[in-house]
C-alpha cells in the first residue's frame, strides 16, 4: 500500500465523528471497498461522519482549501471510487437510520444504509423498495447511478421510485431536491451519481410485496445456451411485468445432479424472479423452462429477502475485480455468439471466475418513465449486459484487464452509447458523454455541476466536468 503526506493537519477541530490517517487502528479496516484493488493505495483522511453537521463541515474545509472530496457510502462500486490513494474521504457508513410509514409507504434512508439493510426495514411491513441484487450494496451509490434490480419491469428503477434527496452542498449548505424545491438538481441527482453533492438522506415510495415470492435457478449445458438466449427476447416481450429476469453465463457450481467434471465449466443460468400472483408461478416458470432442457432446477417459493440475496454467493466483498457493460437493443445472434465465445476463452484460475450477465429490461423500466425524465438514461434498451471478473492476486491484473478490452472492444458494435453506470468500470470521456443518453443530456448535466460544483471537487466518480471546465 502507497499512501500521500498528510495535507490535513489543519482539519477542523469542531468534526465531531472519526478520523482516521494512515497509521491508525481501524484505519485499514475501514477503507475496505468491494473493489479489492482499491486497498493498494491509501487516503491520506477518512472523515467518518457521525451527522449532516459533519458532512458539512468536511465540505466547507474542502471548498476552502480547494480538495477534491471523494465520497464512501456502502463502498460497493467496482472502480474503488470511495477510498482513492491520498484522497480526503467523507465517509458516511455509519449514517443508518431508516424510517418506514407504512401507511403512506414513503421510506427515508440515510447513506450508509445497505441494500440487506432497507430490505429487512421494509419487509417488516409488506413493502419493498426496488433496488439493487446483492446485500452488500450500499443505497446511496445504487440510487444516485439508476438502480436495476428484480422489480425494474414491475416498478421501474430506483430513481423512478425516489420522492426526494437531501444533500450538503459544497459550500455547507443542507438543500432539499424534489419535482417542487430544486427539480434540476433532482432530476441530475437521478442516475447523474456523486457529482453535484453529498446526498445526506434518500427518501422512496415502496411497494407492497411479499413476504413471499417464487425465484430460483433454471441451470442449462452450455451447449443449449446460445438457443436458449435465441428464444429469450420473444418470451420476456410477452412475459408479465411481474417476472424478473437475469441470464448468466457462469462457472457451474458443485451441485449433485451436475456431473464432477461440469463443475466449474460455464452453464447458462436463468435466474427468474416472480413476484406477482403465487397461483400463476407455475405457468410462468414452466414456459421458462421448457426454452431448453436443463439440468437443475432450483426454482421454488422463498421470501423476498432471500431471493433478493441470492446473489450474494457470487458478489464476495474484497476480491481485485474489473466490471464492463452496457445496454443492447436487442439479443442479436451476433451479440450472442460474441458473449458466448468470451465465456468460453475467459480466463480461469483457482478462486477466480468471469461471468456475464444478461438483464431483461421491459415494463416499467422501459415503458412508463420517459428518457428525458431523470438523468438516468433507458431508452431503447432492451436487455443489459455485463462481463464481471473478479480474481485474488495483483500478479493477475494484466490478464484480467486484457480480457475485459476483449468483451469491450467485441461488444462495441452491438450496444448502444448509453448506458447504466453502476455496472461497468469507467471507460472514459468519450463513453462520459453519451452515456446518459442524448448531447443535450449531458449538456444539462454539465450545467448543473456547474451551479452546485463549479471547482469540480466531487471528482472521485464517472465525472461530469462543469460546463466552465473544458
Amino acid at each position: 500500500m502507497t499512501v500521500s503526506a498528510d495535507p490535513h493537519t489543519d482539519f477542523p477541530a469542531d468534526f465531531r465523528g472519526t478520523v482516521l490517517r494512515p497509521g491508525d487502528e481501524r484505519y485499514d479496516s475501514a477503507r475496505v471497498l468491494y473493489q479489492g484493488r482499491a486497498a493498494d493505495e491509501g487516503p491520506a483522511l477518512i472523515a467518518r461522519c457521525a451527522d449532516e453537521d459533519d458532512v458539512a463541515t468536511v465540505l466547507r474545509h474542502a471548498s476552502a482549501h480547494g480538495i477534491p472530496v471523494a465520497v464512501r457510502g456502502g463502498g460497493h462500486g467496482s472502480d474503488g471510487y470511495a477510498m482513492p490513494g491520498g484522497a480526503l474521504v467523507v465517509d458516511l457508513s455509519e449514517m443508518k437510520a431508516i424510517t418506514v410509514d407504512p401507511e403512506t409507504g414513503v421510506v427515508r434512508a440515510q447513506p450508509g444504509v445497505l441494500l440487506g439493510e432497507l430490505d429487512a426495514a421494509t419487509q417488516e411491513h409488506g413493502l419493498a423498495v426496488p433496488a439493487g441484487t446483492v446485500s452488500s450494496t450500499g443505497v446511496a451509490g445504487l440510487t444516485l447511478g439508476g438502480g436495476i434490480g428484480h422489480l425494474m419491469r414491475r416498478f421501474g428503477a430506483t430513481v423512478d421510485n425516489l420522492l426526494a434527496c437531501e444533500m450538503v452542498a459544497m459550500d455547507g449548505r443542507r438543500v432539499r431536491a424534489d419535482e417542487a424545491e430544486n427539480p434540476e438538481l433532482f432530476w441530475a441527482l437521478r442516475g447523474g451519481g456523486g457529482n453535484f453533492g453529498v446526498v445526506t438522506a434518500f427518501e422512496y415510495r415502496a411497494h407492497p410485496l411479499g413476504p413471499d415470492v417464487v425465484a430460483g435457478q433454471l441451470i442449462f449445458p452450455f451447449d443449449q445456451a446460445g438457443d436458449v438466449l435465441a428464444k429469450l427476447p420473444a418470451h420476456m416481450a410477452d412475459a408479465p411485468r411481474e417476472l424478473g429476469l437475469l441470464a448468466s453465463i457462469a462457472p457451474a457450481p458443485a451441485l449433485p445432479m451436475l456431473p464432477p467434471e461440469a463443475h466449474g465449466k460455464p452453464v447458462l443460468v436463468l435466474v427468474p424472479v416472480y413476484t406477482g400472483d403465487l397461483a400463476l408461478a407455475d405457468e410462468v416458470i414452466e414456459s421458462l423452462a421448457a426454452l431448453g432442457w436443463p439440468v437443475a432446477n432450483l426454482v421454488a417459493k422463498t421470501p423476498w429477502l432471500k431471493a433478493n440475496s441470492m446473489l450474494d454467493a457470487i458478489a464476495p466483498y474484497g476480491k481485485r475485480m474489473n466490471l464492463r457493460g452496457g445496454y443492447l437493443p436487442d439479443l442479436s445472434a451476433d451479440t450472442v455468439d460474441a458473449l458466448l465465445r468470451h465465456a468460453a476463452t475467459a480466463p480461469s484460475n483457482p478462486g477466480a471466475a468471469s461471468v456475464i450477465n444478461l438483464w431483461s429490461m421491459g415494463g416499467a423500466i422501459s415503458e412508463d418513465v420517459a428518457e428525458d425524465a431523470t438523468a438516468f438514461s433507458r431508452e431503447g434498451a432492451a436487455w443489459l449486459w455485463e462481463a464481471v471478473s473478479m480474481w485474488d492476486g495483483p500478479e493477475q491484473d494484466a490478464q484480467y484487464e486484457e480480457s475485459a478490452k476483449h468483451i469491450t472492444e467485441a461488444m462495441r458494435p452491438h450496444a448502444l452509447a448509453a448506458g447504466y453506470t453502476n455496472l461497468t468500470d469507467d471507460l472514459g470521456e468519450a463513453w462520459r458523454r453519451g452515456v446518459h443518453g442524448s448531447e443535450a443530456k449531458h449538456r444539462r448535466l454539465r450545467a448543473v455541476k456547474a451551479a452546485w460544483d463549479p471547482a469540480n471537487l466531487l471528482r472521485f466518480n464517472k465525472n461530469i466536468a462543469p460546463t466552465t471546465a473544458e
